[in-house]
């Protein structure tokens, strides 16, 4: 131990800055390792961990009947809490136009009992204060608004709510009420608020409906109140509620969704996937940090094993030189540790990423112990190892007498007659070598073919990006207008007569008839549609698997209700729709409509005889009542939306409105999980140019002596040059041979496991100026990195290498 202190304290005032080189490394490799494997099991739990601390409503129940009697829902043995809401218009916020005011809070149980808010800031509204409300975290950040700040809420009229207003037909014009910010909030059910093409909402104070309670659901008695029920056990009660639901009620067709199935499983598919890309991510840049920081590690063990083998000569062991060889960069490296972990705990206040962030109960710095305690203690004894490693097979090289292994492409480089600095170029870039002339030939390789393969992986998944936002037929919207016809049994005006004047326009060249109902089967609530062509013009639908139904036996599942049932083609499934259950057959996998009550990966299609026999005897005949409309490619969207207003309109009834259907909420979750292929692409582009960087430069070092020689024989400079060009051709064609077929298919796999945690119909990507330019740009990247060893090649002296050695 005393010869090692002694050792470390004279080659630490040669080598500090070397030391000081390593230790930044190995703290920048830790704080990126640790961020990113912290970060993904903190976003992977954020929804569990949020889904534990509010509360939250085990189900949404949705009879959308006036003057429905909810005392007798909430004397249900199953129920723990209720809280009803009104699905009225709750008010516009003048300054912030676009904001989501959600329904209104109609009792203090909202917050309280049933989804209580996680408070990032501030504190909850008084339910006894009609001016306080609590807002969003994206809503804060979005608009500017946080604690404290006041704002005008404008309801409607007395008039308006009596006449459903809905924000459609212009501003409302009731009262105005100076609104307070007291608190931001994170509850499951608020999410949606939050999601990426949102900005943000907010939860008003019950006070307000008390006392505006006129204005917010009229005076005539046909506002529909729908609930917030949490259960005494949970998820697993839900079929007991059901069944006493609708024992009280007297329907078999209320909607009531599993709130732990609607949110929970959406949410853990994008936050399971953005955890392993930043799992892929670490991983990545941990193979970089190997190679980085090992040939760091190595150059600096090396470089005290030359000194340390004169010492060896006046009796130092064995074992004494390799601990002395290992103890700085040792030091180095749990000096730089710390500093990673440091960092990490700094890094974390931007953690978790994408959607996982607005589901984060405790935003802000985080310390993961578990996470940050294990790469502390392994980071140190991972550069111990490797030098240790490193140290041994110095001090060994000089007794090694294996045979050299010759590549077998080198030597067919040199049968073939090629030229002599291709043949060695191809030697030094294939063949390890041995002993002091050993050059890292497996890891340039391994980097060649890894940076080819990620950022042609990455490019590949961009261009199945691009194909989704190009294509909303991929998530099954193959129409370009739609509408509602009426819903709750009742249509706004003569609904056959106003379809066959929308198929007859010129520009259209589908029409669905889409009557819609809330079928049940167990715990899944199916949002049912009819596919019902008008005038023979079919809107196309997208299937993932199978065909369309054609019988009233039969049903086409949309992709996430055939998960919940675990169904697929062929399987037989039971449905309640009225009075009877049904026994329906699985067609096909198709999307559905967005309707509503389900997003267009839930729900079903059948055929108009099938939903009449499922929904024989229900309350309504059916729920809502809508259209899509297929155009021609070329038409102009809004000219025939505005033909088909006046088309419509003549027919009598109310006015109906042909609308562009909204974003694709899930294409903006994709976008933004492109980055994590991206970074993952440029970890693995700095992997390949390290390695190959570093075999460039060694090669030239460690064969001084070959290079030398070939002079002395008659070599030129402009030869010696071509000898480490050849070598970094042949490692960038080696890359390219692999990495390009490797990182082909690994974006398109990826793309795949994408478009079915989405769901999306999946469409091979191709990345066509990434294939065409890839193979130049490594050429000229490899190329480039050879400028240097080039120059040091050709400057050699080679009396004096040959004299050395």
């Amino acid at each position: 131990m005393r010869i090692t202190l002694t050792w470390l304290r004279l080659d630490g005032r040669q080598r500090w800055r070397s030391l000081a080189v390593l230790a930044l490394l190995v703290a920048l490799a830790t704080t990126t390792v640790l961020t990113a494997v912290a970060g993904a099991r903190r976003g992977s739990t954020a929804f569990d961990r949020l889904w534990a601390r509010t509360r939250p409503a085990t189900a949404a129940v949705l009879p959308n009947q006036p003057g429905f009697d909810w005392a007798k829902v909430r004397a249900l043995p199953e129920v723990a809490a209720l809280t009803e809401f009104p699905v009225t218009y709750a008010g516009l916020l003048t300054c912030c136009t676009s904001a989501g005011t959600g329904f209104a809070t109609m009792d203090d149980q909202m917050g309280r009992t049933v989804e209580r808010p996680v408070m990032l800031a501030g504190r909850m509204y008084n339910p006894h204060r009609a001016d306080e409300i609590i807002v969003t975290a994206k809503f804060a950040a979005f608009y500017g608004k946080g604690v404290g700040s006041t704002m005008d809420l404008q309801l409607p009229t007395v008039a308006q709510a009596n006449n459903g207003y809905d924000g459609t037909t212009g501003r409302p014009r009731g009262p105005v009420i100076r609104v307070r910010v007291v608190g931001i909030g994170r509850t499951p059910w608020a999410l949606d608020a939050d999601s990426p093409s949102q900005s943000g909402g907010v939860e008003e104070s019950p006070a307000l409906y008390t006392r505006y309670r006129a204005n917010i659901i009229g005076t005539n008695g046909q506002a529909y109140i729908n609930a917030l029920v949490r259960l005494k056990g949970g998820a697993t009660a839900l079929p007991g509620f059901r069944a006493d639901l609708a024992q009280v009620s007297g329907r078999s067709d209320i909607d009531v969704w599993n709130n732990l199935a609607n949110i929970g499983d959406p949410s853990r598919r994008v936050t399971d996937y953005e955890a392993a890309c930043l799992l892929a991510f670490a991983l990545a840049a941990l193979v970089a940090a190997f190679f980085l920081v090992g040939q760091s590690v190595i150059r600096l063990t090396s470089a005290a094993v030359a000194d340390l083998q004169v010492m060896q000569a006046v009796g130092m062991t064995r074992r004494q030189a390799v601990c002395a060889a290992a103890a700085g960069p040792f030091l180095a490296a749990v000096a730089g540790a710390t500093l990673g972990v440091g960092g990490a705990i700094v890094a974390s206040q931007w953690m978790p990423i994408g959607m996982a962030s607005i589901m984060e109960p405790n935003p802000g710095v985080d310390a993961d112990w578990l996470v940050l305690g294990t790469g502390w203690v392994l980071a140190p004894l991972l550069v111990l190892a490797g030098a240790a490693t490193a140290a041994a097979v110095a001090l060994t090289a000089s007794r090694r007498h294996a045979p050299q292994r010759r590549s077998v492409a080198a030597a067919a480089a040199g049968r073939a007659g090629l030229r002599v600095p291709v043949v060695i170029g191809a030697r030094f870039a294939l063949e390890p070598g041995r002993g002091r002339s050993a050059v890292p030939v497996r890891p340039a390789l391994v980097g060649a073919v890894a940076g080819v393969l990620g950022v042609l992986a990455a490019f590949t998944f961009a261009a199945g990006v691009s194909d989704a936002a190009a294509n909303p037929a991929r998530f099954g919207q193959t129409w370009q207008l739609e509408t509602f016809l009426g819903y709750n049994g009742q249509d706004f005006g003569p609904a056959q007569k106003i379809l066959r004047a929308v198929a007859a326009d010129r520009d259209v060249t589908g029409v669905d008839d889409a009557r819609i109902g809330g079928a049940q089967a167990g715990q899944v609530s199916v949002e049912s549609f009819t596919y019902d062509a008008v005038g023979g013009k079919r809107t196309p639908p997208v299937l993932t698997a199978g065909r369309m139904p054609s019988g009233p036996g039969e049903i086409a599942l949309a992709p996430i209700t055939a998960q919940q049932l675990n169904a697929a083609t062929g399987s037989v499934i039971r449905l309640r729709g009225g009075a009877k259950q049904q026994k329906l057959t699985v067609t096909g996998i198709a999307f559905v409509p967005a309707g509503p009550h389900n997003d267009y990966s839930d729900g079903a299609w059948l055929t108009p005889a099938g939903y009449d026999r499922l929904f024989k005897g229900a309350h309504y005949a059916f729920k809502f009542h809508a259209a899509t409309v297929a155009l021609r490619p070329g038409a102009d969207v809004a000219a025939v939306a505005r033909r088909l207003d006046a088309a419509t309109a003549s027919q009598g009834g109310q006015a109906i409105a042909f609308t562009p259907p909204p974003p694709i909420e899930e294409l903006q979750q994709i976008k933004d999980l492109e980055l994590l292929p991206l970074a993952l692409s440029i970890f693995l582009v700095l992997l390949a140019i390290g390695a190959v960087g570093h075999a460039l430069s060694i090669a030239v070092s460690h064969r001084r002596h070959d290079l030398a020689v070939l002079r002395a024989l008659g070599m030129t400079r402009r030869q010696t040059r071509l000898i480490v060009t050849a070598q970094a051709s042949v490692l960038a064609v080696v890359g390219l041979a692999f990495g390009v077929p490797l990182g082909f298919a690994l974006g398109r796999s990826v793309w795949r496991a994408v478009a079915g945690f989405t769901p999306l119909a999946y469409h091979p990507p191709l990345a066509f100026w990434a294939l065409l330019l890839i193979a130049p740009v490594t050429l000229l990247a490899a190329n480039a990195l050879a400028a240097w060893p080039q120059r040091h090649a050709a400057r050699l002296r080679t009396g004096q290498v040959l004299r050395t050695e």
